[in-house]
Formats: C-alpha cells, sequence, structure tokens
C-alpha cells in the first residue's frame, strides 16, 4: 500500500477515536458511566490501531496494552512513544467486556458497577493516548 494510502486509512481510525472520545464525554455527562468507560477504551484502541495502519501492519487483538506492546516488532520508534502509556492502555483494557455485558461481572450490571470517576479517569487515560498518536501521524 503507498504511503499515501496508509495515511488516509490511519487518519480514519484516528478521526474514530476522536468521535468515540466525544461519545465517551457526552455518554459521560448523562451519567451512562459503563458506556463512557467502554467508548473510551474504544477511542483509545484506534487511535494505536491507526499508527498500526500508518506502518502497514496487520493488528490483531483488542488490548491497547498488547497493541502497544506489539508495535516495538514493527516500529520501535512508535512503540517507544507510546510506550509510557502502557499502563493506562492497561487499565482501559479492562472497560472492553465488562462494560458492555450483564455476566462481564458476577451478580452485578455494568450500570451498577461503573461510576463517574471510572468514566473521568477512562475519559484522561484515553485522551492522553491520542494527544500522543497525534503527533505521530502528521
Amino acid at each position: 500500500m503507498s504511503t499515501e494510502k496508509r495515511r488516509a486509512e490511519a487518519l480514519r481510525w484516528f478521526q474514530t477515536s476522536e468521535s468515540d472520545l466525544d461519545a465517551a464525554r457526552i455518554l459521560q455527562q448523562g451519567g451512562k458511566f459503563a458506556h463512557a468507560c467502554f467508548h473510551a477504551q474504544q477511542a483509545g484502541e484506534k487511535a494505536v490501531r491507526a499508527l498500526w495502519h500508518l506502518v502497514d501492519a496487520d493488528p490483531w487483538g483488542h488490548s491497547i496494552k498488547k497493541l502497544i506492546q506489539d508495535l516495538e516488532t514493527v516500529d520501535n520508534t512508535v512503540h517507544l512513544r507510546l510506550a509510557p502509556l502502557i499502563q493506562d492502555g492497561a487499565v482501559l483494557d479492562r472497560f472492553y467486556i465488562p462494560t458492555r455485558y450483564p455476566n462481564g461481572l458476577p451478580d452485578i450490571t455494568p450500570e451498577a458497577a461503573f461510576f463517574a470517576e471510572d468514566a473521568e479517569s477512562a475519559i484522561r487515560k484515553a485522551g492522553r493516548l491520542l494527544e500522543t498518536v497525534r503527533p505521530l501521524l502528521s
């Protein structure tokens, strides 16, 4: 794939990550904290996937932590820029399943398990990921 096409695909993923982060903020304001956490996770994941597309590699899985770690094998320079955010990625990974499914946590629904503080933290961590990825795409 040409450099221009890779960059265009990366930007599509990044723009979607920005939209997911906006949705997370709206959901947080509406008191839908589990949904806000999930959309923050999606924002972080799609931002990191944008970098995979930029370097013409095929990302696998949904773990932000693993996507960042595995970047080392395809582009160590990009990996080193994101490495300080591995812990943020690991925290966001926790919101991938239990925020969406009633059986994601034992005997409790997502609405009862996630709070304003969770949404605030998830949005902040996703925001750091997007702010780190943005300049790497230009």
